[in-house]
């Protein structure tokens, strides 16, 4: 593409509408010379150039299905966990904070706070960084807007702190001050201020990936798929070729299957197996699901929907490692962003924000009951847990009284004055 393509529009812009002065296809649209997105553009091109031949950009990487589902499963896993503002000293839900509305239930007049946590976590995995506009009536946060990430550049002042240019669809630019946006970077970051991302580092894998896709979808439009081929060592008569024409078109289909064949004039019937180049191919796909993963904190493969392997009761062991290793990273850069830029020094020494994860790492039903025995006190355990907390962990609703102790546990076992164990 010449440089001065970048400045020719392609189909008129509608009336009301920004006009965007430079087009460059997939790659995005230019408002101007000093649109950050275009310094981007010339600096590294519409996207990563892969040795496999793909330009790999975020919009081509997410209809990569590996791609999209680990994208999918982190932001929403970051979207639908409860995420609290509580106090430090004894961690209960600071629900009388004004934050706690907008980190709970609504950040703004149109997402509810999955929406928003979702759109911040998936932006923070295909650019590195996600950010969003404070609103604030004096000290008071009232919305968080969010901006998106391939229109707002980083900037250090010499203070060492931080201002955000973001290039409005108008083509005007607005510079935030950092104590007016709320940025949540990847953990892993070159420079400290904006975080890697991962589309970007995973685009030899994902552009591999997309070259392999082509291969296999020119095979099926252009290729033949072969079952099988009659062999004959002569010429097949006129006749005989109709008469086996006719035949094979009525024994198609699924009411035709398993059908005994009569071959004539000493004909030979030979299947068609699948060659060593196909299962190379589907060898290498299957591959490259796992190295994208990998970029994506190492998503277990069962949550990559692939069943090539009966795992068992080992699934609950890879969700605890999922979260543990994959998300829990995550659950840091959030939770300390907000303490960073939504809470003023003193409510910080107050107050802290904290995902509830308990949801995705509790075992099963009986695994459970098994726990909340003993945390009760069951068997000769020291208790540990009072109903109550029981009730709240397994998000129940609260109870006047105390209900029946189970079997085997006696109230007096699990009052506050119970006796040591000998």
């Amino acid at each position: 593409m010449g440089l001065m393509n970048l400045f020719r529009r392609s189909e008129p812009v509608a009336a009301g509408a920004a006009a965007p002065q430079a087009m460059a296809g997939e790659a995005g649209q230019f408002f101007g010379l000093d649109d950050p997105q275009f310094y981007e553009f010339l600096r590294q091109g519409a996207g990563s150039i892969t040795e496999s031949g793909a330009t790999v950009t975020v919009a081509a990487a997410m209809r990569n299905t590996t791609v999209l589902r680990c994208v999918s499963l982190i932001s929403n896993s970051i979207g639908m966990l409860p995420l609290h503002l509580q106090r430090k000293d004894d961690k209960t839900n600071a629900s009388d904070h004004p934050l706690d509305r907008i980190l709970h239930r609504r950040p703004n007049a149109w997402q509810t706070a999955f929406e928003f946590r979702s759109l911040m976590e998936q932006r923070a995995l295909q650019h590195g960084s996600a950010y969003a506009r404070i609103v604030r009536s004096g000290r008071k946060i009232l919305q968080l807007i969010p901006l998106s990430s391939d229109r707002v550049s980083v900037k250090q002042n010499t203070d060492w702190t931080l201002r955000f240019e973001f290039m409005r669809e108008d083509g005007g630019k607005l510079v935030l001050q950092q104590r007016d946006v709320f940025h949540v970077r990847n953990p892993l970051s070159e420079d400290g201020i904006t975080g890697l991302s991962m589309v970007k580092q995973a685009a030899e894998a994902i552009g591999l990936a997309q070259q392999a896709e082509r291969a296999a979808a020119r095979l099926f439009r252009n290729g033949m798929i072969v079952g099988g081929a009659l062999k004959h060592a002569g010429r097949l008569s006129p006749e005989a070729y109709e008469r086996l024409k006719a035949s094979m078109n009525d024994d198609s289909g699924a009411e035709g299957a398993h059908r005994w064949k009569i071959l004539e004039e000493g004909m030979e019937l030979q299947t068609v197996s699948q060659s060593g180049r196909d299962s190379q191919t589907i060898e290498n796909r299957s591959h490259q699901i796992e190295e994208i993963s990998r970029a994506f904190g190492g998503v277990p493969r069962p949550l990559l929907v692939m069943g090539d392997t009966s795992w068992g009761t080992g699934i609950d062991a890879l969700g605890q490692l999922f979260v543990r290793y994959s998300l829990n990273p995550w659950f840091q850069a959030w939770e300390q962003a907000i303490e960073r830029d939504l809470l003023n020094d003193h409510d910080a020494e107050i107050y802290e924000a904290k995902f509830n994860a308990g949801a995705l790492i509790r075992g099963s039903m009986k695994d459970q009951a098994e726990f909340f025995t003993k945390a009760l006190g069951a068997g000769g355990h020291q208790p540990w847990m009072g109903w109550e907390e029981v009730r709240e962990t397994m998000d129940l609703p609260t109870l006047d009284k105390a209900p029946p102790p189970p079997p085997g546990l006696t109230g007096k076992e699990n009052s506050d004055d119970a006796s040591q164990p000998s």
